[in-house]
């Protein structure tokens, strides 16, 4: 396989849930890469469509939604082509997954270091007391203190920071090629979410990772990530270097998330997105932003297609085809 290859590639991904008798997009012609060793941030809101990309990744919808279109190429073979027991040796294995809510994801009534200790010997890498070892190592390195009387401990015994390290550690056990992490500091407190955050950039250095991070913080993104795709409502509408679509946003929906962080001068007011996003069942048929947009005009009626902004830069919106902005006329 050529160097260049990336490692994940998604192709027109389009995830469907039933609304009304109706099978609706929730993920709609998502695509992106990801190569070998770099971090690509997904961001949006809740609901544009972010974890259930990530589910799709790996075969984890739920009936009754499921895959309906794409493809998602990972080491040159396409995850949605392959039954449920080959997918078993590819999620934990090549692809680790690290969910927002681990008291959730970690099995209750299993001590953290058997859990570990399972995945090992699930996928054939160590038994006995060499899975004890690596169990230990592994908790060590994502700076698990007391290591030994931790390996023993269930998840409600940890912390909350505690148990996102132990999920961590599940996620890099069986040496993956890629990390997906889901909102990894969600209910976390400032001080444990740096410390997260610290730990999954060393991780990725030492384990030689690619790392998808899913996010709804964009300071976040500019720490960690080296290209950021932006999602609204089932669409990735905006694709770049991170330092790039930070400094020189291209779509408004990107602008409109920039301009309400909070950063300005005390008392001043904040920026807020006018309206709210659509409910999957009442999307409008063309540019699913422009109901909120200030920038609309005619050619948003339609579906924008992925255009360049500059090298390695795209956006959807008619504002960066030549066609539709000479030829329409702006509504506000």
């Amino acid at each position: 396989m050529p160097a260049d290859t990336p490692l994940l590639d998604v192709r027109g991904l389009r995830t469907t849930f039933p609304v009304g008798g109706t099978d609706v997009p929730a993920v709609d012609d998502v695509s992106f890469v990801v190569r070998h060793g770099e971090t690509l941030g997904l961001v949006g809101e809740s609901g544009s469509g972010k974890s259930v990309t990530a589910l799709s990744i790996v075969q984890l919808i739920s009936p009754p939604g499921r895959i309906a279109a794409g493809e998602v190429l990972f080491d040159g073979r396409d995850l949605l082509r392959l039954d449920e027991r080959a997918m078993q040796s590819i999620r934990g294995r090549r692809i680790g997954f690290i969910f927002q809510e681990p008291m959730v994801a970690l099995d209750p009534v299993y001590t953290i270091g058997a859990q570990i200790e399972e995945t090992l010997r699930a996928h054939g890498l160590a038994h006995g007391a060499a899975a004890r070892r690596r169990a230990l190592e592994l908790l060590d390195a994502v700076r698990i203190p007391d290591s030994t009387r931790r390996h023993g401990e269930y998840p409600h015994q940890l912390s909350g920071g505690l148990r996102q390290r132990a999920m961590i550690a599940l996620a890099l056990s069986a040496d993956p090629a890629l990390v997906i992490a889901d909102e990894p500091t969600t209910a976390l407190d400032v001080t444990v979410q740096a410390e997260i955050l610290d730990l999954l950039r060393d991780m990725r250095q030492a384990f030689n990772l690619a790392l998808l991070l899913i996010t709804h913080d964009l300071g976040v993104v500019a720490e960690m990530a080296h290209r950021v795709a932006v999602m609204y409502s089932g669409n990735i509408v905006e694709e770049g270097p991170v330092a790039r679509v930070l400094r020189e946003p291209a779509h408004p929906y990107t602008r409109a998330l920039l301009a309400s962080i909070p950063g300005a001068r005390p008392g001043s007011r904040l920026h807020a997105i006018g309206g709210t996003g659509p409910a999957l069942d009442q999307r409008p048929s063309g540019c699913r932003f422009a109901p909120r947009c200030v920038s609309r005009f005619e050619p948003c009626d339609r579906m924008p297609d992925m255009y360049p902004v500059t090298a390695g830069h795209d956006a959807r919106c008619f504002l960066h085809d030549d066609g539709a902005r000479n030829g329409g006329r702006g509504l506000q």
